[in-house]
């Protein structure tokens, strides 16, 4: 792993045992001694400390707020331009087809607009804003900065104890927030399902933060393992598996991130990559749809597996795009698509293992509710 890349909290997870792997360029812990499971029980229940670094974080400047967001919606068909100061929005860039190119996270700071991309995409990513936004608006990559990732029940309680203006701060509030004396960059947020914090903090430190966060109780360090599970009981997208460049967002399920503003009829309706073809299939409905999923059984089903209308015969009708063991749940859970007609709560499909077939519910997404503070 001599050619990964490093967070700067990479010496701090070696010291706390965990098990290192490659992800998306960088050395990153999948798992702490603790495990998996009790990782995903003590986000759930208390409090995790995510080490997201490698995620990449970009500031749009240069030009009015007013200028940024009408540039950014001729990449996005989210509402930028009304996206209020302080506050932050789920967004998505497409291609000309209206694939899903990018899942992210976009603030309005006021003067500028912080972006927050996936690690895996985000030199693609780049490289598409500098190409359609400058010279007009000024995009820089910030690197020299960290982010972690505070989650669950407690992830209030603990932060408070550093600065108390967190506290009124709700669901997608973004701030700048003096963390131990430094400036620290705050998002109410996360990709868990629970309440947290996502914290922008610079490098240098980074991992003194980091500490004092873990000096709490009710804190531990999680890692990659627990992350995939949490968000996949939580009915959260992961780019590559859930959603890629073939996926349109009313098959993924993610129209709601698409305000009335550009949507057919709104007020600045259109004008992003793929927009006729996002805005029919909205209108049409898809022909096929993201659904939840839950095996019979304890054995979970995984990405790959696939889908067949009938116990036998019959050709492949969809396909399991993230499985695993939901700890909360207490049983196996999926993602994946089937056509729209077997898209129904409780409607039964069959998963291949083995070349034995194997029945799944169709569920409701999420697999476990949102406790987000609202």
């Amino acid at each position: 792993m001599t050619d990964l890349k490093q967070t700067p909290l990479h010496p701090l997870h070696v010291e706390l045992g965990a098990r290192m792997v490659g992800f998306a360029g960088y050395s990153m812990p999948v798992q702490y001694p603790e495990g998996i499971m009790a990782e995903h029980s003590q986000t759930r229940n208390s409090a995790g400390l995510f080490d997201v670094s490698h995620m990449g974080q970009v500031i749009l400047s240069g030009a009015p707020y007013a200028d940024i967001a009408a540039a950014f919606e001729t990449l996005v068909p989210m509402d930028v331009a009304g996206l209020g100061e302080g506050r932050q929005r789920y967004g998505l860039f497409l291609n000309d087809s209206g694939g899903i190119l990018d899942d992210l996270m976009f603030a309005n700071r006021g003067d500028h607009l912080y972006v927050v991309v996936n690690a895996a995409c985000k030199e693609a990513d780049i490289a598409r804003m500098k190409s359609a936004l400058e010279p007009g608006i000024t995009v820089t990559e910030v690197t020299d900065r960290a982010l972690l990732a505070l989650q669950g029940p407690e992830a209030q309680t603990v932060l408070e104890s550093l600065n108390a203006r967190v506290i009124d701060m709700a669901f997608m509030d973004v701030a700048t927030v003096m963390l131990d004396g430094v400036e620290c960059w705050v998002s109410r947020s996360g990709y868990t399902g629970e309440d947290g914090f996502e914290i922008s903090v610079p490098n240098r430190h980074a991992e003194a933060l980091a500490r004092l966060l873990l000096s709490h109780d009710a804190v531990a360090p999680i890692g990659l393992g627990a992350r995939d599970s949490l968000r996949l009981e939580a009915g959260l997208c992961l780019y590559g598996h859930d959603i890629d460049e073939t996926t349109l967002p009313a098959e993924a399920g993610l129209t709601w991130a698409i305000q009335k503003a550009r949507r057919t009829d709104g007020a600045r309706a259109g004008g992003f990559p793929g927009a006729d073809a996002v805005l029919a299939q909205m209108a049409a409905g898809p022909a096929r749809k993201r659904v939840g999923l839950r095996p019979e059984g304890r054995a979970p089903m995984r990405e790959g597996v696939a889908l067949f209308a009938a116990s036998e015969g019959g050709d492949q009708v969809g396909v399991i795009t993230s499985g695993g063991f939901g700890p909360t749940v207490g049983g196996p859970v999926a993602m994946g698509y089937v056509p729209t007609e077997l898209a129904a709560p409780d409607t039964t499909v069959y998963g291949e293992l083995r070349g034995k077939r194997l029945p799944l519910k169709v569920t409701k997404l999420p697999f476990v509710a949102a406790n987000f503070k609202r």
